[in-house]
């Protein structure tokens, strides 16, 4: 039997396979943050094409942190009776299914956020939304913490089989990480001690929330590719270290930033027509312009993060770690898992084109994933549509 297909635990939660759906954020939310029918029928398809796992795209825990209008909410206990929907139809396809929980920080906007957007520190005007956010206050990051760990209790609650802490990408936990977003110079800054303190509170407030045995993850970048240095491989392998001696359940290395190196994330074809579609007609001669700059300089390279993992793998010990970044076909999925680079296979866009990938890799009917990189997949966002396989083309109207 193939590696892919053989059991692993993350906590006390055993997988039967090694292939896990990364968190990607659907656009299928009501306004409200609630749980809506086609959200439980997508992750319904990953459990029933037999997906080791799914990631949910991220939560918000608290309404500062909201950063799209459709994006899930686990900020109110308002929330849990529709999550738990969403895992009783997973578990009821014979899935298993992580919330991600996430605070989306300084990547976000005032309509979204309810105020102006939050950050480690007000450096920098965000080269998308083009907010200048403000610097949290003790009491902002302290409440932020305990937001996390009530969300926390919420995903208990509601029946999810694991948490996931995004910590990657540009967004809260992410930015206190970083050096070029946190510049801070008190006991949340100026160290790479200092600057995990928050990631490491998060996690302590979710550990006190959650059954003893429950599996707590977390994403972490292994670059963030900022036009300054943010996180980079040297201080995510010393960020890993801690947490695996802080007993983590699992790794997940990914890279890049929502709002400054988007290409990094998704490599592949730069969708510049559905990107463009997105602009106001003010914003499309500079759009081209940023858009243009971007063509031909992301090519995908299959396992574009496993240099990262390589360097990781070897100071978590026993801790899992998940590869994500352009995993495309059986061999090289194999050959990393076969090598101990990593332990799981995280995907993202596979799985959005095809949900029962698992299932048909298990049955031996293919050797490579169906997609293709175009990207207009994520390009659906910033137009409002839900995200799904968009290769031929966005909808008319």
């Amino acid at each position: 039997m193939s590696v892919l297909f053989t059991p692993r635990s993350i906590g006390r939660l055993e997988l039967p396979n090694r292939l896990v759906c990364s968190a990607t954020y659907e656009q299928m939310a009501a306004e409200s943050g609630e749980v809506t029918d086609k959200l439980i029928r997508r992750y319904e398809k990953l459990a029933l094409g037999e997906t080791a796992l799914s990631i949910t795209g991220l939560m918000y825990v608290h309404p500062s942190g909201r950063g799209y209008q459709h994006q899930v909410g686990i900020h109110a206990d308002s929330m849990i009776a529709g999550l738990s929907k969403l895992t009783a139809a997973v578990h009821a396809a014979g899935g298993r299914i992580a919330f991600q929980l996430a605070h989306c920080g300084r990547q976000t906007t005032k309509a979204m956020a309810g105020q102006t957007p939050m950050a480690p520190s007000s450096r920098g005007r965000d080269p998308m939304n083009f907010v200048k956010p403000r610097t949290m206050s003790e009491e902002d990051i302290e409440k932020t913490i305990a937001a996390f760990g009530a969300a926390a209790k919420r995903a208990v609650a509601a029946g999810a089989d694991a948490i996931q802490l995004h910590g990657a990408h540009g967004y809260l936990i992410s930015e206190f990480l970083s050096p070029f977003f946190n510049v801070r110079t008190d006991r949340w800054g100026g160290s790479d001690e200092n600057r995990f303190r928050f990631l490491k509170s998060v996690y302590q407030a979710v550990k006190a929330q959650v059954p003893e045995d429950f599996p707590i993850l977390v994403k972490l970048n292994g670059h963030d590719h900022t036009p300054k240095a943010g996180v980079t491989l040297t201080s995510v392998r010393q960020y890993t270290q801690w947490l695996a001696e802080m007993g983590i359940d699992g790794i997940e290395v990914s890279c890049g930033t929502t709002h400054y190196s988007y290409m990094n994330m998704c490599r592949g074809d730069v969708p510049t027509t559905e990107l463009m579609q997105s602009l106001a007609w003010w914003e499309k001669p500079v759009g081209r312009f940023m858009i243009g700059k971007l063509e031909g300089h992301y090519d995908l390279e299959e396992g574009y993060n496993l240099a990262f993992a390589k360097a990781i793998k070897p100071l978590i010990g026993d801790t899992p770690l998940f590869l994500v970044g352009g995993m495309r076909s059986v061999a090289h999925m194999e050959s990393v898992l076969e090598k101990k680079h990593a332990d799981f296979i995280s995907m993202s866009r596979p799985f959005i084109r095809e949900p029962s990938l698992a299932r048909k890799l298990k049955e031996g009917k293919k050797n490579n994933v169906a997609c293709v990189s175009c990207n207009r997949c994520l390009a659906a966002v910033p137009n409002g549509l839900p995200v799904h396989c968009y290769h031929k083309g966005f909808p008319a109207g």
